[in-house]
């Protein structure tokens, strides 16, 4: 049973999602808590997106489905943009906690209930969310970024965090949901990816139309212009290096990294926040490398077999 007693709605920007956003809604319909309004704004689908989710309506009166005009570009400001015509509607709601969720996840049904009981248990927790699983991929396992970034497939904001950081930064190059929860924290607010639930993304993160590879630049590009220690990226680079497909996905992540740094891309983030961003990253560097230090030493004096 759900004791938070708080209120939360959802809003999920939807574009050509018509393969996966089914799996979605199924997970969101069957959820022991049900969002007092889930807006799916369909962001100009070319796809019969709309239409499968026009098919739900009827019978879940707390979905409203937006639809926006089809446009040629693709890129996170106007996802951003479409986040915010859902929000419009449900401003003058009388709600605790809004979520943004994605439209190719699927989750446990007592999902957004355990993240409301975490958010109730402490009101400094600004943002909430859980490690996200892919084919081949778990970010509790495989990522960096550790407990306290909390992953765009699901965040979900406290309103009044959500109010204080102005919501998320419509930049085109991409980045928004790390600069709201990194925003949120330099505010002073908790964020945490709680790893005892998870959800599944299917579509791999930054491949939609884009193969692995040029992602990897892609995010590569990302480091610098939201400014990752040059420390920071060397040793993400070298992680990288070790995983599939070998050598090449770090030398494609570490190839877009310099290329932003040689083409001085202009960086859509306040001073401010970087170096705030830079002395997590500094802080989290020494601990892994204390770590590592720790367990070689260790590995050094423990015993060996037959001695």
């Amino acid at each position: 049973m759900n004791e938070s007693n708080l209120t939360y709605i959802l809003i999920s920007p939807a574009r050509n999602e018509s393969a996966l956003i089914e799996k979605t809604i199924q997970s969101v319909i069957k959820q022991t808590v049900l969002p007092l309004r889930w807006v799916i704004v369909n962001d100009g689908s070319t796809d019969n997106t709309s239409e499968i989710v026009r098919s739900y309506l009827a019978d879940n009166p707390w979905i409203k489905l937006v639809d926006l005009p089809v446009r040629k570009e693709r890129h996170f400001a106007a996802k951003v943009n479409a986040f915010n015509a859902g929000w419009d509607t449900v401003k003058n709601l009388d709600y605790q906690v809004i979520g943004n969720l994605d439209a190719d996840v699927s989750f446990e049904p007592d999902y957004f209930e355990f993240l409301l009981d975490k958010m109730s248990e402490d009101s400094r927790l600004g943002v909430a969310g859980t490690i996200f699983m892919e084919e081949g991929y778990s970010s509790g396992k495989d990522s960096m970024e550790g407990q306290n970034h909390v992953a765009g497939a699901a965040q979900m904001f406290r309103r009044e965090c959500f109010d204080q950081i102005g919501g998320y930064l419509p930049n085109k190059a991409g980045g928004i949901d790390w600069i709201a929860v990194t925003t949120a924290r330099m505010l002073g607010w908790k964020t945490r990816a709680f790893c005892e639930k998870s959800l599944f993304h299917y579509r791999k993160l930054g491949t939609a139309e884009r193969n692995p590879l040029a992602s990897s630049f892609s995010y590569g590009e990302k480091d610098y212009y939201l400014g990752n220690h040059p420390l920071w990226e060397l040793f993400r680079v070298s992680y990288r290096l070790t995983k599939r497909p070998y050598l090449l996905n770090g030398m494609a992540l570490g190839s877009g990294y310099l290329w932003a740094v040689v083409t001085r891309q202009k960086r859509p983030i306040s001073r401010e926040l970087i170096k705030f961003h830079r002395q997590e990253e500094m802080h989290k560097l020494r601990s892994i490398l204390g770590s590592l230090i720790t367990f070689k030493r260790y590995r050094r004096f423990e015993p060996r077999p037959n001695e």
